[in-house]
């Protein structure tokens, strides 16, 4: 229980922008569940390492990600595999790795198909094809594959109810990263202000540091209606 509620902690804070807090309750995560014998709560916490790793050193990432996967181990529960392989392939894209990435997906979906049912941790209750598809389609956008990426995000979020505000709006910051990547200017911008709306007021910090990267990069179009309204939105 220490070990599980340590890991809420810390994703509590790296959504609230404390990366330094995140990381200690997450080593404290590791720690305490490596005591506990319980090799898939382990590997989840070295995965949440992981993806704060990647966003200073991408081979410190990628090493932790490979760990968590060890560490959890192939008897770990088919839910806890997809979900750790599945980050795995985050980070693998981040850094991009466009190879690493296909099989990690690979693996995840492999896994995702042992679910028959079965009660798997409450901690990746959430964990789904769905899901899956999300991480598919944010993978193929650090890769700048546009073509993958915007069927795989569109198809996903219709099934995202905007009361999900945090969610939906994070996740639609890679599909208009897509549309930008593919040249699509004004389907990006729409898809930015949808963003902006719903990350309106959420206490996550995440949605809005995602999005700004794209504005900064509409910005160049700003003489279009479109991309003018977003900039007016973000205040830029």
């Amino acid at each position: 229980m220490l070990a599980e509620q340590a890991q809420q902690a810390g994703w509590a804070a790296f959504d609230g922008g404390k990366d330094a807090d995140a990381s200690n309750v997450y080593e404290d995560s590791y720690r305490v569940a490596g005591e506990a014998g319980d090799t898939a709560l382990a590997g989840n916490a070295l995965a949440f390492l992981a993806c704060q790793k990647t966003n200073g050193d991408r081979q410190a990432g990628i090493g932790t990600a490979e760990r968590s996967c060890r560490t959890a181990g192939t008897d770990a529960p088919p839910g806890v595999r997809t979900l750790l392989y599945e980050r795995l392939a985050s980070v693998y894209a981040v850094a991009g790795n466009a190879d690493a990435t296909k099989q990690a997906l690979n693996a995840a979906e492999a896994a995702l198909s042992e679910c028959d049912g079965t009660p798997q941790p409450d901690w990746v209750a959430w964990v789904d094809r769905n899901e899956l598809q999300i991480m598919t389609g944010r993978c193929w956008t650090e890769l700048r594959r546009p073509l993958r990426a915007v069927p795989v995000l569109e198809k996903a979020l219709t099934h995202y109810d905007d009361a999900h505000a945090r969610d939906k709006s994070l996740y639609l910051s890679w599909l208009a990263d897509s549309y930008l990547s593919a040249g699509e200017i004004e389907q990006a911008a729409s898809v930015t202000g949808r963003a902006l709306e719903l990350s309106a007021g959420v206490a996550s910090v995440r949605p809005r540091q995602r999005i700004m990267p794209t504005i900064q990069q509409l910005s160049a179009y700003r003489e279009l209606p479109a991309v003018a309204e977003v900039l007016d939105m973000a205040r830029l």
